[in-house]
């Protein structure tokens, strides 16, 4: 019994963590969001986004009105987003993106990390090559014509389109085409649970589960810096 106390304890807490990280990513990219178009969500499409995922992850609405409001203090810390590339352990590929108002802080965190994982910190544009940027919209099946969607959504970017393993629906567009597939689900009076911005590897790299281990301790690692918002690999 007490084993089992230990286990469903150890999870609820990684559930908090996972769920904290994600709550502090939403609120960076709402304070982005707020400085760089202001704080109604009517006229700022990027805000919109932001809070459209914050109910994806059910961040509470007053959380989300919180960081609204903090976003338009004086006070309010600036964010930088940068991007930093790598390797992992076996030359695995690895993409960092980062929120910081502080970059010499981040840049020295995230070299510290690879070093320490047995990776490497390189330079900008050493494994960008290896990714493309797509748009990804995850929106609920319930009422939805898989086959009607795809050929409604054609015109309008539409790349690839699926269901996950939750059976939402998974519609993906190129970078270029991101806004013109949010102004289309919207006029459809479709409500995305997320959309965002993500990389996708266009060759990954076949690792045994040793290996895969050491790649995936050291994303970890890097995913609870707390300036780290994503970190994108080719590990198949």
């Amino acid at each position: 019994m007490g084993r089992i106390f230990e286990v469903r304890k150890a999870t609820m807490f990684a559930r908090w963590d996972k769920m904290a990280k994600q709550f502090t990513r939403i609120g960076k990219e709402i304070a982005i969001a707020v400085k760089a178009g202001g704080p109604d969500p009517s006229t700022n499409s990027a805000l919109r986004r932001c809070i459209q995922n914050a109910k994806g992850v059910n961040m509470p609405k007053d959380r989300v009105e919180a960081a609204i409001k903090r976003a338009q203090g004086k006070e309010m810390e600036n964010y930088e987003e940068i991007v930093y590339e790598g390797y992992a352990p076996h030359g695995v590929a690895v993409m960092v993106e980062t929120a910081t108002d502080n970059p010499t802080r981040t840049v020295a965190n995230l070299r510290n990390i690879f070093k320490k994982g047995d990776g490497v910190l390189g330079n900008s544009g050493s494994v960008g090559f290896l990714f493309n940027r797509m748009g990804e919209f995850k929106v609920k099946k319930e009422g939805i014509d898989l086959e009607e969607l795809e050929l409604d959504l054609i015109d309008y970017g539409l790349e690839e389109i699926g269901e996950d393993e939750e059976g939402n629906i998974i519609i993906r567009t190129p970078y270029e085409e991101f806004g013109h597939m949010s102004k289309a689900l919207e006029d459809k009076g479709i409500t995305p649970i997320s959309a965002e911005l993500i990389r996708i590897p266009t060759t990954t790299t076949h690792l045994n589960e040793e290996q895969s281990k050491d790649v995936l301790e050291l994303v970890d690692k890097l995913e609870q810096d707390e300036d780290v918002q994503k970190v994108y690999y080719n590990l198949s």
